[in-house]
């Protein structure tokens, strides 16, 4: 898919967020199990996961939508960003999907490693702001011995996340049902983010709890300013 009309002046890299929603669970599955060698092919790749979705009301395998798949790619900048939309391997998932909604983005600020590395650039574009909508990237490790406390720490922040004002949408992102796991997030601004984060008492608690009860053995957490969005997720725009 071509993201034509964005504004001129983009600092690099360029994200992109695609979510499928497939007509074929098997079929999806089998392009799964290939995905690594299709990333390695495009050109231009810095970084790319090929991922499951879910609810994010568990983060458990309950919570897991086989009919929905996310793919996260960073690009040096939006020609590459461009050019992968026509590449066979994304158009083999595009041609399997009944939907599909595309989110392009700018890193605002990213901390935290993801298998590794850092994604979006050290420190990329850190502290800095934007005016309009945002969306929020987070990814993590769980320790194994740490997973009861975590999934009991859950229900009370995703209660707090389905009524928060300036939700867009949010769902589950990960590399496996288990373990690896992650979320995706759009709000109206800046504003509406920052006062979720920390003024819902249970997302505050679940931040002080994160070190002192060692839940993840890796994280990630990544703000973008939102440059376009195109496509349906489940229905709807965002």
């Amino acid at each position: 898919m071509h993201l034509a009309g964005l504004v001129t002046q983009v600092a690099t890299p360029v994200v992109d967020l695609r979510i499928w929603g497939v007509r074929s669970v098997t079929g999806a599955l089998g392009r799964m199990a290939y995905g690594g060698v299709g990333l390695r092919r495009l050109p231009g790749l810095r970084f790319g996961k090929l991922m499951g979705t879910g609810s994010a009301r568990t983060f458990t395998p309950r919570d897991a939508d086989p009919r929905h798949w996310a793919l996260l790619t960073v690009w040096p900048d939006i020609d590459a960003a461009d050019a992968a939309g026509s590449s066979r391997f994304i158009r083999s998932w595009s041609e399997a999907s009944h939907e599909e909604l595309t989110v392009r983005l700018r890193p605002l600020s990213s901390r935290g490693r993801w298998a590794g590395r850092e994604p979006f650039g050290i420190g990329a574009g850190r502290n800095a702001a934007h005016p309009g909508p945002v969306a929020v990237v987070t990814r993590a490790r769980l320790r194994p011995t740490r997973a009861l406390s975590f999934w009991r720490a859950v229900p009370p922040v995703v209660a707090e996340l389905g009524g928060a004002p300036g939700l867009r949408l949010a769902l589950g992102i990960g590399e496996a049902p288990v373990g690896l796991q992650g979320t995706f997030s759009i709000w109206d601004s800046a504003t509406a983010l920052t006062d979720f984060a920390y003024r819902s008492t249970a997302h505050r608690q679940a931040i002080r709890d994160t070190v002192p009860k060692h839940w993840y053995a890796e994280e990630l957490f990544a703000r973008f300013a939102v440059l376009e969005l195109a496509g349906r997720y489940q229905g709807r725009t965002p």
